[in-house]
């Protein structure tokens, strides 16, 4: 049980993700956040279905398609948070891509990097759900203020 602990954890925190995403995000952070989970759903297909040749070829892409989601938001969203997440995919991408060029099999720095690149990501897109929840909150109580009373 214990060697599935991490898997759990990082589990448990892109769905949290996901959740506190759609309900108070907007936009950028529903689609950001659909965008990880969809990515690693893929990842863990990957990992059950294909051999350790085609899954370091197969992560790679995954890891290109969601940094050009991910770009692809910030173009469109033009938002700090994105550009930060947009940049760690990058770095999850050029980590793959650097242990399949040197022919290398994921050791403890992979599994570190790794992890701490998804969380990374994951608390982008929590703190750009945090700011959109807030702005909207602003936004009600400024319209609330400025409605005038019925009387």
């Amino acid at each position: 049980m214990t060697q599935y602990l991490p898997f759990l954890i990082v589990w448990l925190a892109v769905l949290a993700t996901f959740v506190f995403a759609v309900l108070k995000g907007g936009i950028a952070e529903r689609f950001a956040a659909t965008l990880v989970v969809i990515g690693a759903l893929y990842a863990f297909g990957v990992g059950r279905l294909l051999d350790n040749e085609m899954r370091t070829l197969a992560l790679l892409l995954g890891d290109f398609l969601l940094a050009m989601g991910f770009l692809t938001l910030a173009v469109r969203y033009a938002s700090l948070w994105l550009g930060g997440a947009m940049l760690l995919q990058a770095v999850q991408f050029t980590l793959h891509a650097w242990y399949m060029l040197g022919e290398r099999r994921p050791d403890m720095f992979h599994v570190i990097v790794n992890n701490a690149d998804t969380v990374g990501i994951l608390l982008c897109i929590v703190l750009g759900t945090a700011t959109a929840w807030r702005r909207r909150g602003e936004r009600q109580t400024t319209a609330g203020a400025a409605a005038p009373e019925a009387g």
